[in-house]
């Protein structure tokens, strides 16, 4: 359609030709592909897949197992909560219960004090920071169970590297019974854990350390602050978010830990240093039990739903104030 142009300093006689009002419209086919929605679908629909089928369906089996007397070559029947109640008054499952807690906490603790120092020493300015830093993820790169069977090695009771050190160093007399003994079994692996996750502590504080503007502690230094009151007033209020992320992951992580326990001391002495996941494996898997293995696992997801629940809570609080 043809449409003169009325005034203007134009050309006299100029036409412009308009689309008929027909094709301004587009197609279905067109507004399904620009469809925002069915973009966001497209693009979820991998990741929902995988969650569904690698952390739903184990999910909803796992309950359903800790419910049912399900075992090796028999599908069992619905049996209500009396896994749970059996596991509870069961005194093996009572030390794994405390065990896990005790270990979870001093390995948080090593790793939060250990890392943060490493993570102030890091952001520091000296020659060879890049080597020293990339080195410094080593032992979070060397996978758990290689790492695990090295430190297995030196804490073994009779060609223990440790025990010749300290005996030739004259600190001990007799040879210290490392992993033999369910105290300092419990303590080996807390040691091992803490030197695994420090690492992750240290890079993810020093990330934060990062974002701190120097100009703060130079006017907190200019006020007469020292070095612990400039880290107590200034560096670590403002490292409180990261430092809260930091800990929920690695409590997560630490509560479930399976591969450090198994390969160093496999539960043993007598049961000493099992935690609810090792646990759950021996009666699940090694003695086929696996309703009553499922029970024991379960028991860990209301403890970590609430220290998640409330270490969010903080932070959600923290970010309002």
């Amino acid at each position: 359609m043809k449409k003169p142009i009325a005034g203007g300093s134009g050309v006299a006689g100029m036409e412009v030709v308009l689309p008929h009002p027909g094709t301004s419209r587009p197609s279905g086919m067109t507004r399904f592909l620009e469809s925002e929605r069915l973009l966001a679908a497209m693009l979820l629909a991998p990741t929902v897949v995988l969650l569904g089928v690698f952390i739903a369906y184990p999910f909803v089996m796992g309950v359903w197992l800790s419910l049912s007397n399900v075992s090796v070559g028999n599908p069992g029947e619905f049996v209500g909560i009396r896994n749970f109640v059996k596991a509870w008054n069961d005194s093996i499952f009572r030390t794994a219960f405390y065990n896990t807690f005790y270990y979870t906490f001093w390995a948080t603790i090593f790793k939060l004090v250990l890392g943060m120092w490493l993570a102030l020493l890091l952001n520091r300015h000296f020659r060879g920071k890049r080597i020293v830093r990339a080195a410094m993820l080593l032992p979070f790169i060397v996978p758990t169970v290689l790492s695990t069977f090295a430190w297995r090695w030196m804490f073994d009771p009779t060609f223990s590297v440790l025990n010749w050190l300290l005996f030739q160093g004259g600190f001990i007399t007799t040879k210290l019974p490392f992993l033999s003994d369910g105290t300092y079994g419990m303590w080996c692996a807390i040691v091992v854990n803490t030197w695994r996750g420090m690492p992750f502590f240290a890079i993810t504080l020093l990330a934060g350390l990062q974002t701190i503007s120097p100009d703060l502690q130079e006017a907190a230094s200019l006020d007469g602050a020292n070095g612990w009151q400039r880290f107590r007033h200034v560096t670590l209020p403002l490292l409180k978010p990261v430092t809260l992320v930091v800990v929920v992951f690695s409590i997560i992580q630490t509560f479930s830990d399976f591969q450090l326990i198994y390969v160093l001391t496999g539960g043993g002495p007598a049961n000493a240093t099992h935690l609810l996941a090792t646990y759950a494996y021996q009666i699940g898997v090694a003695t086929g039990l696996l309703g009553e293995g499922a029970a024991i696992s379960l028991f860990m997801l209301p403890v970590l739903f609430i220290v998640v629940w409330l270490q969010l809570r903080y932070l959600r609080r923290l970010e309002g104030a």
